[in-house]
């Protein structure tokens, strides 16, 4: 049986999307709605008040172990959220559905979060330390990770690529979007960077691109080595490389090792 919850007293704040929010503070029982920011709780030592998370939610790994399991971003189930009876929920514009939050927002504080760019998830970090009572840490996180990605040395050259997200059909992170950002930083020019957001693709235009290199994002889609051969046919000049997508996409705290990781990326033949 859930005990209600404490007295606390309210914390109004604005979130990404220029929402005002009044949120118990401290916040005791956090649904969290987006797998990069579930981490980021858990790496500001707030697991303990995590009672929900989404299927996708796999670091850490005991995360889903220890909180309810609420369904997807985009499919969450509002009865399961109403029996943890949470006093802030966290989401994110892109990754969550909006007919899905407007109706949590109507019975709780709910922060979102809408992030195009470093700058944008490193003050994301910032604003949830600050809601949860760990201004401290996550602005100790922050600078961390804007430090080590201001540190990595310019790219001796800007290689053109494409970055897969999607398969049948094909579909690419285009500008605007958070992986654009980060592509720069590791030294790439996106080939489809005069588009926008997540556009499909046909092998025609892609071949009519013809990037450097063709980048294969672990996820949303799993992409494999068995894919290798298939993008080498579309593009026979171009060098076809799996990468993390979670150092790609990630906005949280796994942005610790991401500059480390661009770093392997440039070394690599």
């Amino acid at each position: 049986m859930l005990l209600p919850p404490l007295p606390s007293l309210p914390l109004t704040v604005t979130d990404q999307m220029g929402r005002r929010v009044a949120v118990p503070f401290p916040p005791r029982r956090i649904v969290s709605l987006v797998p990069s920011q579930t981490e980021l709780l858990y790496d500001l030592g707030l697991g303990d008040r995590v009672v929900g998370v989404t299927k996708f939610c796999v670091h850490p790994a005991h995360a889903r172990e220890k909180a309810t399991v609420i369904g997807g971003t985009k499919n969450f189930h509002l009865e399961k959220i109403e029996e943890l009876q949470p006093d802030l929920i966290i989401g994110n514009k892109e990754e969550n559905y909006q007919e899905g939050i407007e109706q949590l927002a109507t019975k709780y504080p709910v922060w979102m979060s809408d992030i195009t760019t470093l700058d944008e998830s490193l003050d994301m970090i910032r604003r949830v330390g600050l809601l949860t009572s760990r201004k401290e840490q996550a602005d100790a996180l922050a600078s961390e990770i804007q430090t080590s990605l201001a540190a990595l040395p310019p790219a001796a050259e800007l290689k053109t690529a494409a970055y897969f997200i999607w398969r049948k059909p094909y579909m690419v992170a285009a500008n605007g979007t958070f992986i654009d950002d980060l592509l720069a930083r590791a030294g790439f020019q996106n080939a489809f960077g005069q588009l926008s957001r997540y556009p499909e693709i046909s092998a025609d235009q892609l071949r009519a691109a013809a990037p450097q290199q063709i980048l294969l994002s672990s996820e949303p889609y799993p992409f494999s080595e068995k894919h290798l051969a298939e993008f080498q046919e579309l593009c026979p000049a171009s060098e076809i490389r799996i990468v993390d997508g979670e150092l790609f996409s990630w906005y949280g705290s796994r942005l610790r090792h991401t500059a480390s990781y661009f770093q392997r990326l440039r070394q690599q033949p």
